[in-house]
Protein backbone atom coordinates (compact mmCIF):
# COMPACT_ATOMS: atom_id res chain seq x y z
CA UNK A 1 0.00 0.00 0.00
CA UNK A 2 0.93 4.05 -0.17
CA UNK A 3 0.30 6.88 2.00
CA UNK A 4 1.42 10.19 2.03
CA UNK A 5 3.66 10.23 5.53
CA UNK A 6 4.23 14.35 6.44
CA UNK A 7 3.48 14.89 2.97
CA UNK A 8 6.25 12.28 1.54
CA UNK A 9 4.85 8.78 -0.13
CA UNK A 10 5.03 6.08 1.48
CA UNK A 11 5.17 2.49 0.34
CA UNK A 12 4.32 -0.64 2.93
CA UNK A 13 4.35 -4.15 1.72
CA UNK A 14 1.08 -4.59 3.70
CA UNK A 15 -2.64 -3.80 2.52
CA UNK A 16 -3.01 -2.16 6.06
CA UNK A 17 -1.47 -1.28 8.98
CA UNK A 18 -2.37 0.40 12.58
CA UNK A 19 -1.14 3.40 13.73
CA UNK A 20 1.10 1.35 16.24
CA UNK A 21 3.10 -0.75 13.62
CA UNK A 22 4.05 2.06 11.18
CA UNK A 23 5.08 3.69 14.30
CA UNK A 24 7.54 0.73 14.82
CA UNK A 25 8.08 0.42 11.37
CA UNK A 26 9.32 4.07 10.95
CA UNK A 27 11.27 4.15 14.31
CA UNK A 28 9.20 6.53 15.59
CA UNK A 29 10.17 6.78 18.75
CA UNK A 30 9.36 9.92 20.52
CA UNK A 31 6.41 9.93 23.08
CA UNK A 32 5.27 13.64 22.55
CA UNK A 33 3.20 13.42 19.12
CA UNK A 34 0.24 14.31 17.49
CA UNK A 35 -0.69 11.89 14.32
CA UNK A 36 -3.79 12.74 12.15
CA UNK A 37 -5.09 10.69 9.29
CA UNK A 38 -7.32 12.29 6.30
CA UNK A 39 -7.27 15.54 9.34
CA UNK A 40 -8.63 13.41 11.62
CA UNK A 41 -7.05 13.27 15.20
CA UNK A 42 -6.05 9.54 16.43
CA UNK A 43 -5.98 10.03 20.50
CA UNK A 44 -2.92 7.17 22.06
CA UNK A 45 -5.40 5.30 23.07
CA UNK A 46 -6.92 4.15 19.77
CA UNK A 47 -2.72 3.58 17.96
CA UNK A 48 -3.66 -0.32 18.37
CA UNK A 49 -7.23 -0.47 16.94
CA UNK A 50 -6.82 2.94 14.36
CA UNK A 51 -5.95 1.04 10.65
CA UNK A 52 -4.13 3.39 8.28
CA UNK A 53 -5.20 2.18 4.14
CA UNK A 54 -3.67 2.65 0.92
CA UNK A 55 -4.07 6.26 -0.12
CA UNK A 56 -4.03 7.55 3.56
CA UNK A 57 -2.58 11.18 4.47
CA UNK A 58 -1.19 10.40 7.73
CA UNK A 59 0.31 13.41 9.63
CA UNK A 60 2.76 12.63 12.93
CA UNK A 61 4.26 15.86 14.35
CA UNK A 62 6.31 16.47 17.54
CA UNK A 63 5.43 18.39 20.00
CA UNK A 64 8.49 20.30 21.37
CA UNK A 65 8.77 22.84 24.18
CA UNK A 66 11.50 25.28 24.78
CA UNK A 67 12.17 28.79 25.88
Amino acid sequence: MKILLNNREEEFMKESISVYEMLILKKFSFKMRIIKINGALISKEKYDTTIIYDGDDVQMLYLMSGG
